[in-house]
């Protein structure tokens, strides 16, 4: 059954239900599904679950010398403080970061800088490429001009749920795990 079924099955069973979304957020749901569930699989063939992902990710991303403060990790990711002291606890324990007091953070505290060791930036580099590579095949039936359009569509509706959504700890407060290399 496609979303254009559902959306006129439920016309037909309900008028005046409002269906406008239907088209649009279901399939968004199913490739949400389908991508997760792909993902998943890469990362087990890559050795590496999803949280110490995008934790690894993050740091690599942010150039060298692969370095953060554990706070930044957490506005980055959207995860919450508590959710990244366990990632770099994990990760650490595995020998893909270390931690170090960094500068004062004011009001007394210290930051703690996070940093890649050669260990974490070789995974990193190797999961990325399986990851990616990966989703990059899964995109390839839309021609280019296609995914730059639906990119560009994607963010507008993004932006635009994100600003609808927020609670009152305002957008991008702990929105659960997020796996983005």
């Amino acid at each position: 059954m496609t979303a254009a079924q559902i959306a006129e099955a439920w016309r037909r069973e309900r008028p005046g239900t409002p269906t406008g979304s239907i088209e649009i957020v279901t399939p968004v749901w199913w490739l949400a599904k389908l991508f997760a569930d792909d993902r998943a699989r890469a990362l087990r063939s890559a050795g590496i679950d999803a949280a110490t992902l995008d934790l690894l990710s993050v740091l690599r991303r942010s150039g060298e010398p692969y370095a953060l403060t554990t706070r930044e990790l957490a506005r980055r990711t959207l995860v919450t403080a508590g959710a990244i002291s366990q990632r770099v606890a994990r990760a650490e324990a595995q020998g893909l970061v270390v931690r170090e007091p960094g500068k004062p953070a004011g009001h007394g505290s210290r930051a703690v800088l996070v940093s890649l060791t050669a260990a974490g930036h070789e995974l990193v580099e190797q999961s990325v490429d399986v990851v990616l590579g990966r989703e990059a095949r899964l995109v390839d039936g839309l021609s280019p001009a296609e995914r730059e359009t639906l990119a560009g569509l994607l963010d507008k509706l993004l932006t635009d749920v994100r600003s609808r959504v927020a609670g009152p700890e305002g957008p991008g407060e702990d929105r659960g795990d997020r796996t983005d290399p």
